[in-house]
């Protein structure tokens, strides 16, 4: 017997256990914990980062490039290469080592301007980084408030199986005293049924909600949540016109578009001055301790300068700079076509704010119509003046009218999110 009660008492020890409580969240809370883990952010991040070091890249031309060598060559006596070339070059057995070194004087600018292209395509891609950031915090907002939402349905559906199941056992108290019939039990024990099965929706509702808040999060698994209601924000303005002034000068997207079309006329004037010439110093020096008598000499230097001009290619060139220069046509209209959508965006997104505000007070009269004719039926119930058909449905109402409320608030606070999102807030 003691054995039995032992093996029950861990067996429930475990299963509590194995329940995950469910973790304590307020947006701001799911906000920073995203900004932390989400693994989208980290990997805009490095992208920036990478990009930046593309400026480093171009920019070296502008440097001395040194660089050092040592030979050593062994050849029969008076040889020389025969084929393979139109040269005709003698080789000497000798070991030798030396140091090279070229200092680009001039190519007329074209590597500035391609330094500046490479800063303005890494200033673009922090601006990505920043969209990506807002991206996520907007992704966890709309989970958020989607997970309030089902976790306020299920409350209402909980309290709706508890306000029915009263129901239930008043009506069989009354057709055990013959003042009802079992009609009366059957039709309260299928209004009993259908808030079951909605507590059953809603809490399917919710395990979903936080499946996407955990993604959103940057957990590698799903959690629990039990989330903190937001108190309702106005809305920044009802002008689109306003809002979308704002947006102009604040959304990443529109600032890392902005660097894409400034870089991109860069590279148009980068590849407009590949028909300059280039005019390069170079020299090279080093010893030879061993060496053929014919070389004369155990060491060596020499300088000079040398100037490469282009002439023909092929149309190489000319196909470089056309490319360039639709390349920032793209950008142009790219660019016009993210205003277009931002504006669209936010007079949608207005017009669903403003819609769910006044569901909100016609959901809320609602609620308050609803509760006095479930009042009104009960009490006619209960004097014998109507039927168990006329409360169910009067159940029905109040439930209804409860979730209704419930899903014009928070689809409220959703689409205060998107406006803030829109008009660049989250950053």
């Amino acid at each position: 017997m003691k054995l039995l009660v032992l093996t029950t008492a861990v067996t429930a020890g475990l299963c509590a256990f194995g329940q995950q409580v469910p973790e304590r969240l307020t947006l701001a809370d799911a906000e920073q914990i995203a900004l932390k883990n989400n693994p989208r952010i980290g990997a805009a991040e490095a992208q920036a980062l990478a990009s930046s070091q593309i400026r480093t890249q171009v920019r070296s031309a502008m440097f001395p490039n040194l660089s050092g060598a040592v030979s050593g060559v062994g050849a029969p006596s008076d040889t020389r290469i025969g084929a393979g070339g139109i040269n005709n070059p003698a080789i000497f057995s000798r070991f030798a080592s030396g140091v090279s070194g070229s200092q680009m004087i001039t190519d007329f600018g074209r590597t500035s301007a391609l330094v500046q292209s490479a800063d303005l395509r890494a200033n673009a891609e922090f601006e990505a980084h920043k969209a990506t950031r807002a991206d996520v915090l907007f992704a966890v907002n709309r989970a958020y408030f989607a997970g309030l939402r089902a976790q306020a349905v299920l409350e209402i559906a909980e309290r709706t199986v508890a306000s029915r199941q009263l129901i239930v056992d008043h009506a069989r108290a009354l057709a055990a005293s013959q003042l009802k019939s079992e009609l009366d039990v059957r039709f309260a024990e299928v209004s009993l049924a259908e808030a079951k099965l909605l507590v059953e929706n809603a809490s399917n509702e919710r395990r979903v909600a936080d499946a996407e808040l955990s993604m959103a999060l940057g957990y590698p698994a799903t959690r629990s949540f039990h989330l903190v209601s937001e108190p309702a924000r106005e809305l920044p303005s009802t002008d689109p016109e306003r809002l979308i002034s704002e947006a102009v000068t604040r959304r990443p997207e529109l600032a890392g578009r902005r660097f894409d079309l400034q870089a991109a006329q860069k590279l148009v004037e980068a590849e407009r001055k590949l028909r300059f010439p280039t005019v390069s110093a170079v020299a090279s020096f080093g010893a030879i301790p061993f060496y053929a008598e014919k070389l004369g000499n155990n060491h060596y230097a020499a300088g000079g300068l040398n100037i490469t001009l282009p002439f023909l290619n092929g149309g190489l060139f000319r196909a470089r700079r056309a490319e360039a220069e639709y390349r920032a046509v793209a950008a142009q209209r790219r660019l016009d076509e993210t205003i277009q959508r931002i504006a669209r965006d936010i007079n949608v997104a207005v017009i669903g704010a403003q819609s769910a505000a006044q569901r909100m007070a016609l959901s809320t009269q609602l609620v308050e119509q609803s509760a006095m004719a479930l009042d009104l039926a009960q009490a006619r119930y209960e004097l014998g003046l109507s039927s168990i058909v006329e409360l169910s449905q009067a159940q029905i109402a109040r439930t209804n009218a409860e979730i209704q409320r419930s899903n014009a608030a928070f689809d409220y606070q959703l689409q205060r999110a998107v406006v803030g999102y829109h008009i660049g807030e989250m950053q």
